[in-house]
C-alpha cells in the first residue's frame, strides 16, 4: 500500500525557517500532483500548496511569498521550504496527493510557531 512519511516539523520562533519532507512510497510518485495540507487545532484540513507532475506550483492565500514547495521525483520526496513563519502556521502538516486521496493520509509532522 502507499506509504507517505512526512518529517522535518518542529518547534520554531516566529520569523523563522523549517524544510519539511515527505517521502513517498508504492505510488507511482512522478505522476502525480503532489500538495501539502495543514491542519490546526480545532479547524478543518487545509491546502498549503501544490506541485503538479510538470512542476508547477500553486500556493494558498496565507503562504504566498513565505512557502515553496519543491519535489525530486528521483528520491520519490516532496519538499515544503517554510519561511517567515508565524504563530498561525502552528499546524499538522501533511502531504497527499492532489486531489487527497483518504487512504494516503500519513501522520504528518506537527509545525509550532512559538516564542
Amino acid at each position: 500500500q502507499v506509504q507517505l512519511v512526512e518529517s522535518g516539523g518542529g518547534l520554531v520562533q516566529p520569523g523563522g525557517s523549517l524544510r519539511l519532507s515527505c517521502a513517498a512510497s508504492r505510488i507511482l510518485f512522478s505522476f502525480y500532483s503532489m500538495a501539502w495540507y495543514r491542519q490546526a487545532p480545532g479547524k478543518q484540513r487545509e491546502l498549503v500548496a501544490v506541485i503538479t507532475s510538470g512542476g508547477s506550483t500553486n500556493y494558498a492565500d496565507s503562504v504566498k511569498g513565505r512557502f515553496t514547495i519543491s519535489r525530486d521525483n528521483a528520491k520519490n520526496t516532496v519538499y515544503l521550504q517554510m519561511n517567515t513563519l508565524k504563530p498561525e502556521d502552528t499546524a499538522v502538516y501533511y502531504c497527499n496527493t492532489n486531489p487527497y486521496e483518504n487512504r494516503f493520509w500519513g501522520q504528518g509532522t506537527q509545525v509550532t510557531v512559538s516564542s
